[in-house]
């Protein structure tokens, strides 16, 4: 395994898998439409990204590629009006485009997923063979990705579908619309930690840099049954309620205290209130709870297992976020949010309403 192409390689992942790979000794080409390339809170060290929306992909953009990791994709609501249907079919299509191509090529395929597409469970941890209830958009648009590929794959053909655990962690291109980053963003900038819902909803959470050893340890997977393989990448011990990611956050943070949204005593600015709101929540709750087990990961790939626990994360996270010195200007700035970025450069007219660049599109 020498060439790798990584799709998306200019997002939160992208960031930190392309220096990953390449400091592994692998040559890594990075394609990015470009969207969120301001979006720094730190200096980015890693392969030039070149601008490349996967739409206009064609098979020689990816000639020579022993393996291409496909992390292209909107990660957030339908936004400005526009129907989900508009903004998510064609990452579906160029995902699925994208894999015939690499097994026209015989390279290897791993695409990004998530272990939302379980969306909600009992107590008992879902795996890769239960039901799965995707609660939106973007979890759907996974789960249809995977069943393309499923039958996409053959004797000759085996593409990975790894179910991220929810992401957390530092990246020069750092998210604060995902729930671990976003406490820790709200409880170094504010000394409060504002939940949106009553926290009770279970997810499992994944350091950035395990998820990037899941990929690296997928580039180097010699043989596995044929056929689409899909594993959850995760740990079990890292399954926690909402709530108790936040008391830790909060007792990493002297001085941080916990509050609800609408129920704070402070009041929220505009700005704080809008950012931190998740649109999904309604009433409190988040439907969206689900516990996973990790276990075929692990007999899938010998020996792999994640470094990272929560608690440690929280740690590395608040530590590199101070050393970026995070205050809360930056923290409240929309480039650090997916959805408002992209609503941003959508009402500016800087992207179209086929979420195209302008002047390109002219």
């Amino acid at each position: 395994m020498r060439k790798v192409v990584i799709a998306g390689a200019g997002g939160y992942i992208g960031s930190v898998l392309a220096p990953y790979l390449a400091e592994r000794g692998l040559d890594v080409l990075a394609y990015d439409t470009g969207f969120f390339e301001d979006s720094l809170l730190s200096e980015y060290r890693g392969p030039a990204v070149v601008r490349k929306d996967m739409r206009d992909a064609v098979q020689g953009d990816f000639a020579g590629a022993d393996a291409v990791v496909m992390l292209a994709g909107i990660s957030n609501d339908a936004l400005g009006g526009l129907s989900a249907e508009t903004v998510y079919a064609p990452t579906r299509d160029y995902a699925v485009k994208v894999a015939r191509y690499c097994k026209t090529l015989g390279a290897k395929f791993i695409y990004a997923s998530s272990c939302s597409i379980y969306g909600r469970g009992g107590a008992a941890l879902a795996h890769e063979g239960s039901e799965v209830f995707p609660q939106t958009p973007y979890s759907l648009n996974k789960l249809e990705v995977e069943q393309e590929l499923a039958k996409l794959a053959d004797r000759d053909f085996a593409p990975i579908s790894l179910r991220f655990a929810t992401v957390f962690g530092p990246s020069p291109r750092i998210r604060f619309d995902v729930f671990v980053n976003m406490f820790a963003g709200m409880a170094l900038t504010s000394k409060r930690l504002v939940l949106n819902s009553d926290g009770s909803a279970w997810r499992p959470s994944l350091h950035i840099l395990d998820a990037c050893k899941a990929v690296h340890a997928c580039l180097g997977l010699r043989t596995h049954a044929s056929g689409h393989l899909v594993l959850n990448v995760g740990e079990d011990s890292e399954n926690y309620q909402i709530r108790t990611v936040a008391e830790l956050v909060r007792d990493r943070v002297p001085g941080c205290r916990i509050e609800f949204l609408g129920q704070s005593k402070d009041g929220l600015s505009s700005q704080f209130a809008e950012l931190v709101k998740d649109r999904k929540v309604s009433d409190g709750v988040d439907t969206r709870s689900y516990q996973i087990s990790f276990a075929k990961i692990k007999r899938a790939i010998p020996g792999f297992r994640c470094d990272w626990s929560v608690p440690k994360g929280i740690d590395n996270l608040i530590d590199e976020l101070e050393r970026a010195g995070l205050d809360e200007e930056k923290f409240l700035n929309p480039k650090f949010y997916r959805l408002q970025a992209l609503e941003l450069l959508h009402r500016n007219g800087r992207i179209n309403d086929r979420l195209r660049w302008a002047a390109e599109a002219a």
